[in-house]
């Protein structure tokens, strides 16, 4: 029997039978009360649009919508909102009402994990949808460098056209994988703990694309250029469809994350992948997974302008990814951030 994902709403259901409110911490990945980001937008997504904001002044519109994100999430409304950071601790999130797509960010650093609920509002000031996203995948979004100077690292194929860097997981995930045939659900439902492939099966299952090719959607399309790519990745491992929800990592499921390089230079976004910090995953039985838990398939292909070639993988954990792609130094961010959203962006 395939093991399916949880309802959204029980996170609700428990927030309310807790009695917290959205200033109390919790735990990131708590099994019962942290509502991972992809159940996040779903529930802001089933009770926000519709909304109507119009003729409201701009601090009574924003009050009304926190309100109504609280009652979304099971949360009593307060009267009155502190002025924290983030303005909803207890879930590690912030909001923004967007008319435009234009995301304005003052007076602070995007964090690289904090949550940032984007709502999409119409001409005549009405909730049309809503996207859930952490501050490293915003940082994908920015094309004018105003945004940061994102971590690098690079990327120089060795002699062997497949390399295995470190041969088993952390010690946090090594409890968690089989070396069983795995029943395959969705690459972007959450792992669970005895359905991981190891590091080594991962390794063996993409070694075989090396060497495969794909139609080259150019340089200025990178987005399709790596769906591509992901397409193949999500086969080799066995799923029968392809997803991507744009969240970190790529294949949730399996906690892969997948890089194609066509030059040296590895971007990494805001969080190094050696990083400790929780990842916004369920937790595995009582194991909190970090980001440093996270695989990495590194591709590096090769294209003439018309079709790419996968001429090497190297495959690592993120806590020993620096062991074999030197970090760029240096990381700056600019506080006044404007960051263009694709046009697509709410359409996802």
């Amino acid at each position: 029997m395939a093991i399916s994902q949880s309802d959204p709403n029980r996170y609700v259901r428990n927030i309310a039978k807790s009695g917290l409110s959205i200033y109390d911490a919790i735990t990131i990945g708590d099994p019962n009360l942290w509502i991972p980001t992809p159940e996040l937008q779903a529930l802001l997504n089933n009770a926000l649009p519709g909304l109507s904001l119009a003729g409201l002044p701009i601090r009574t519109r924003s009050k009304v919508v926190k309100q109504s994100v609280c009652r979304a999430l099971g949360y009593p409304a307060p009267k009155s909102f502190r002025k924290t950071n983030p303005r909803f601790p207890g879930q590690v999130f912030d909001t923004y009402t967007q008319k435009s797509n234009n995301l304005q960010i003052w007076n602070e650093e995007i964090s690289p994990t904090r949550r940032y609920v984007l709502i999409r509002v119409s001409s005549v000031d009405v909730i049309t949808t809503v996207r859930v996203v952490t501050g490293d995948t915003l940082a994908l979004f920015d094309t004018t460098g105003t945004l940061t100077q994102k971590y690098q690292a690079r990327c120089i194929p060795g002699q062997e056209v497949a390399e295995l860097v470190t041969p088993a997981d952390t010690n946090r995930l090594l409890p968690h994988v089989s070396q069983h045939q795995q029943r395959m659900r969705s690459p972007v439902e959450h792992p669970l703990s005895g359905y991981l492939f190891s590091i080594a099966e991962i390794y063996r299952r993409l070694s075989a694309l090396v060497g495969q090719r794909f139609p080259d959607a150019g340089h200025d399309q990178e987005r399709n250029r790596g769906a591509a790519l992901h397409r193949l990745v999500c086969t080799a491992l066995g799923y029968t469809s392809y997803q991507d929800d744009g969240q970190f990592p790529d294949i949730r499921n399996q906690l892969v994350e997948v890089k194609l390089q066509t030059s040296p230079t590895i971007d990494l976004g805001l969080v190094r992948p050696n990083d400790t910090s929780p990842l916004d995953v369920p937790m595995l039985a009582d194991d909190q997974i970090r980001h440093c838990d996270v695989r990495y398939a590194v591709f590096y292909a090769t294209t003439n302008g018309q079709v790419v070639t996968i001429s090497n993988l190297i495959v690592t954990t993120g806590e020993s990814f620096f062991t074999r792609f030197p970090q760029f130094q240096g990381k700056v961010l600019n506080a006044k951030l404007q960051v263009p959203l694709p046009s697509d962006f709410f359409d996802r």
